[in-house]
């Protein structure tokens, strides 16, 4: 995942910016950018290595050397953003937020239409910011560009661009990350979390719809492409990725939690009446265990306090070993909390379960006497093919898979053996359930079920990507894969 934040000013927007984008630091751990535009047009960018230190500390000696009313950064966790563009309608810089699946494809066809070529990262993948921005300069305007590149894009793609002082802000065809605009006296930001919206006083002025298209100036903002009819808002940013105070089609995440671990808990009545306390996994699964907590009654605690101030987030590194690491050395176990404890743990999810099953253990050695473990989503079976969320090598990399895997006898399970695990309290189903649990070393495992957690969320079901608990989508038109240059 990655996370961008824009500016339009009537006054220099500098430290907006900077302030904005270190707001989106939660979303990403590789790269961090910030590029600005002044009177005459000019862009000036920089872009730091932010693997191993934060944002704010790569960035904050540079900031007297920006000036500019048009701006924007991005935190990424793939490719070196922003990107300086010249094309047919001269430079522009450009950040996104997505996933091209089509990648080869649209490569290939680029280079059999001629004169096409590509930088390459050191692990060999292509810059998705950098092969979006060439799909822009098939088209004669920017407008017409972006429209291109959500035309041919299989995946998803949201994007700021900007150019001769303007700035272009784009969702995805689908929606699948949110794009929120704020207004403030003389100036309109453009942002992917909300949260960067009230310290700064900027007030919620519109949430762009799938597709949609807007100009930003400091005055406002210009439809230049309508919102799509279908939305599929990837579900995960109110179970894990949002931060707390933000709020996606009017529904605040923290709020959202909540009101899932207490769905979480009216299910466990009278399964598990025998437990001293209520725990989160930190940070995500903090608030979904405060909301069991609230509905069962249970004390709430906290086994395990983060140390926040040098430790990213886990999950970022590409490496296990180094994610098995990070995930250790973040999380310290509060002794006093555990021994001889019956503990109720929430989590936003599981995932591939090495980090949980690594978890568990060193609470025995704590000395906890059971640790029962209640999952705020369902079962992954599926790798997100829309975002960078449960993409793995391989799909067997998911812990569910692979319990089917076992309990089927086979190596990897095939589409039709899978089906019949996805039937909450099903045989089947049951049976997954329990060899993760076996897995994991738990006292008890329960995931939440698909219909529970999406009357939590409270967002129409129709409008969010449920894909990597189903396996079900849109059904996508089949990419515009023609490069057309316009020759």
């Amino acid at each position: 995942m990655s996370g961008f934040f824009g500016v339009v000013s009537k006054q220099d927007c500098v430290c907006d910016v900077f302030y904005g984008t270190d707001y989106h630091s939660h979303l990403g751990t590789k790269r961090g950018g910030l590029a600005f535009s002044d009177a005459g047009g000019t862009i000036s960018r920089r872009i730091h290595d932010i693997t191993n230190s934060q944002f704010r500390s790569k960035f904050d000696a540079e900031m007297a050397n920006f000036h500019g009313t048009v701006g924007f950064g991005v935190i990424s966790d793939t490719d070196d953003q922003p990107q300086l563009i010249t094309g047919r309608f001269g430079s522009f810089a450009i950040v996104t937020v997505g996933r091209i699946n089509n990648m080869r494809e649209i490569v290939e066809n680029s280079f059999n239409s001629g004169n096409t070529h590509f930088s390459q990262g050191g692990n060999g993948e292509f810059n998705v910011t950098e092969v979006t921005a060439m799909l822009i300069c098939c088209k004669t305007t920017i407008l017409e560009g972006i429209q291109h590149a959500q035309r041919v894009i299989d995946g998803s793609c949201s994007m700021l661009v900007m150019h001769e002082g303007r700035l272009y802000a784009a969702r995805d065809r689908y929606g699948r990350t949110p794009v929120l605009l704020g207004k403030k006296e003389g100036a309109m930001a453009v942002t992917m979390e909300s949260t960067a919206f009230p310290n700064l006083d900027y007030e919620l002025a519109a949430e762009l719809g799938p597709g949609e298209i807007v100009e930003l100036s400091a005055d406002g903002w210009k439809v230049l492409q309508e919102p799509g009819k279908t939305m599929k808002m990837c579900t995960f940013f109110w179970v894990y990725y949002g931060f707390p105070s933000s709020c996606y089609e009017g529904v605040n995440t923290e709020s959202a939690r909540y009101l899932n671990g207490e769905s979480m808990a009216e299910d466990d009545r009278g399964r598990i009446d025998e437990i001293d306390s209520v725990c989160g996994i930190p940070d995500s699964g903090v608030a979904h265990a405060i909301g069991y907590s609230n509905a069962a009654g249970k004390p709430y605690r906290r086994a395990f306090v983060k140390y926040t101030p040098t430790w990213p987030r886990s999950f970022m590194p590409q490496n296990q070993k180094m994610r098995d690491l990070v995930a250790k050395m973040k999380l310290i176990p509060v002794r006093k909390q555990i021994e001889g404890k019956r503990l109720m743990f929430c989590d936003d999810s599981i995932v591939r379960g090495t980090q949980m099953k690594d978890t568990v253990v060193r609470l025995y050695e704590c000395g906890a006497k059971e640790v029962h473990m209640r999952s705020a989503c369902p079962p992954l079976l599926y790798g997100c093919r829309f975002l960078n969320f449960s993409s793995s090598r391989s799909q067997m990399d998911l812990a569910a898979r692979r319990a089917i895997a076992k309990l089927e006898g086979v190596q990897e399970p095939t589409e039709e053996m899978i089906r019949p695990y996805l039937e909450y309290g099903s045989p089947k189903y049951e049976a997954m359930v329990k060899e993760v649990c076996k897995a994991l070393h738990l006292s008890s495992l329960r995931f939440q079920n698909l219909p529970k957690l999406l009357k939590a969320i409270g967002v129409p079901p129709e409008k969010l990507c449920t894909y990597c608990w189903n396996g079900r989508d849109v059904e996508n038109e089949a990419p515009a894969l023609d490069i057309d240059h316009d020759r």
